[in-house]
């Protein structure tokens, strides 16, 4: 009978099959059990265990033949050569899963444990398990104004922009030899000192102080100047760091060009955005360990020298950080400020810039920080400058906001706010306004804020407003008034009750008389500082700054006009 093409194509399976089975019989003739268990598995496989076919009821005969020899004992070398191939290849397996795990385990800890801690604990030769009293210098971080940058970017350029900061501010880290304790949102914390660095274990508590409060200082330098260089994309604070981090800090450069280089985003990203930080720093006493739940603890440094670090940071000059007065201290005393004022004023002399002329106290400028939410807690500390061309930076970004209308005059009055107790970014701006041709009613601004001293000199002036509106002009800059302005701010700030007398006691009557007449008085005065007050910030402070925005407002009305008019006589 001639098979068709169907039936060839189902009988060459089944030959090569048959074939096969008589090949592994052959070939392992001594080891039946193995032939037994290779056919029955190789019929199975291939649904012909119940195959009526004569070539498989040969290969179920081979079979059972290989079983018998099985129950007869024969067993052989080869058999137990084929065993213990298997159970090396299964053992072999599992090894290479298993150190396949580890292998993994130990790229995830390498990912996300600092390499510091690590070696730490791997040259104390075991895991700290007990807390310690220990002196450290302790700095917090946190970008500034994020948010507006944030606008234009993806989450995942966000997340580059942000790893490429964090990835430079590590490298200045590691160059101090500081720890990076950990990262929040956009906001990261360090320390010096304690456990993990291995640069104070053979020092004394003296030696300890000096060493971690320079190396403190001169770290929240750097980070601000490396955050002055990211806004540029300028990576010359790069050297002999690890491919990793500059690869982070490129990818950063790369997204931070394409915006300030676009033709749509350029013009606004210029004017209104600067990466610029804020940090707080101070030293002291804290507990060093372990802290958190099993499987989730986490190498830390607690106590109050921490918590005034955080009070630091969020009271901290934009572009500038602030310190606690304890940390001024061992500064000076290790001649640390000397050094630090020589170096600043000879870069502003270099850049010929307006800081060529600050002095000791306007760099280090002390000042009491009170904290309302605290129960008004009161700091004496030191906001510290950074950059020696800070105001021509000001200066810069305010002459392209001066273009922007509406919001860019809204950025300039957020800079007067912010800077109005710093005379060399204030008389910059000035500049800038009179070079522009804005035109600041000086006279508006005194009149708000003292109008009895206005008054004076309208009077000096035998009431010719003009003319002491123009001596106004002349004798007062915007600094000046700004610092009346501070003057009228501190008074209306004292809450401080006239002292209560210790009344003598004659009789009852007499005695609630006088407590009575004392109560209504203070009371009264308590009333008026509230008055004073309220008026301050309701009015004299707004009205200020809503003086200037308009002066601005005039300004971009006037030149919208004459664009106008220029383009009328074009067409």
């Amino acid at each position: 009978m001639q098979l068709d093409e169907a039936s060839l194509r189902n009988q060459l399976p089944l030959d090569n099959i048959y074939t096969h089975g008589l090949e592994v019989a052959e070939v392992y003739q001594s080891a039946p059990e193995y032939v037994a268990l290779y056919l029955s598995e190789l019929l199975r496989n291939n649904g012909l265990l119940n195959s009526e076919d004569k070539r498989v009821d040969e290969l179920r005969k081979i079979i059972k033949d290989n079983e018998i020899r099985v129950d007869k004992g024969e067993q052989t070398e080869e058999l137990q050569r084929i065993r213990d191939f298997v159970e090396e290849r299964d053992a072999a397996i599992e090894l290479q899963r298993a150190s396949e795990e580890i292998s993994f385990r130990k790229r995830i800890e390498e990912y996300y444990l600092p390499k510091q801690l690590i070696n730490a604990i791997l040259e104390k030769g075991e895991i700290p398990t007990s807390t310690a009293e220990q002196f450290v210098g302790i700095g917090f971080i946190d970008i500034a104004d994020y948010t507006f940058l944030s606008k234009f970017l993806s989450p995942n350029e966000n997340q580059t922009v942000l790893n490429g900061l964090y990835a430079a501010f590590d490298f200045v880290l590691n160059r101090h030899g500081g720890y990076l304790n950990k990262i929040e949102g956009d906001s990261l914390m360090f320390h010096f000192g304690g456990t993990l660095d291995p640069n104070v274990h053979d020092m004394d508590r003296n030696q300890q102080e000096r060493y971690i409060a320079r190396e403190l200082f001169y770290t929240c330098v750097e980070m601000q100047r490396v955050a002055f260089l990211f806004n540029q994309a300028n990576d010359r604070f790069l050297y002999n760091e690890e491919p990793d981090t500059r690869s982070s800090i490129s990818k950063a450069f790369e997204i931070i060009r394409t915006l300030r280089t676009s033709n749509e985003l350029s013009p606004s990203i210029n004017a209104f955005f600067q990466i610029r930080v804020r940090i707080g720093a101070n030293i002291g006493e804290v507990t060093v360990g372990n802290f958190g739940p099993e499987g989730a603890k986490q190498w830390d440094v607690i106590g109050v020298p921490v918590i005034k670090a955080k009070r630091m940071e969020s009271t901290a000059p934009v572009g500038g950080f602030r310190i606690s007065e304890g940390f001024y201290e061992i500064l000076k005393q290790n001649g640390t400020v000397d050094e630090y004022y020589k170096r600043f004023k000879r870069e502003a002399e270099a850049l010929f810039g307006s800081f060529k002329h600050i002095t000791m106290d306007e760099l280090f400028k002390f000042g009491k920080v009170t904290l309302k939410d605290k129960h008004n807690a009161m700091f004496n500390t030191y906001s510290v400058q950074v950059n020696p061309g800070l105001p021509e930076a000001i200066m810069n970004q305010v002459d392209l906001l001066i273009n922007k209308g509406k919001e860019g005059a809204q950025r300039i009055l957020d800079m007067l706010k912010y800077y109005r107790g710093n005379r060399f970014v204030i008389n910059g701006l000035e500049s800038v306004f009179t070079r522009r041709g804005i035109y600041i009613r000086k006279y508006e601004l005194l009149k708000t804020i003292l109008p009895s001293l206005y008054e004076r000199i309208v009077s000096e002036h035998n009431g010719d407003t003009e003319a002491a509106h123009k001596a106004i002009l002349n004798d007062y800059s915007i600094y000046n008034l700004f610092e009346l302005l501070g003057k009228v701010q501190d008074t209306v700030k004292v809450d401080q009750l006239p002292e209560r007398p210790d009344f003598d006691f004659n009789s009852y009557d007499q005695h609630m008389d006088s407590i009575r007449e004392w109560m209504e008085y203070e009371n009264t005065y308590r009333e008026k500082r509230v008055y004073q007050r309220t008026y301050f910030y309701n009015f004299i402070f707004p009205m200020v700054f809503y003086s200037i925005q308009a002066c601005v407002f005039e300004f971009q009305q006037q030149a919208a006009e004459l664009t106008e008019l220029s383009e009328a006589d074009v067409s």
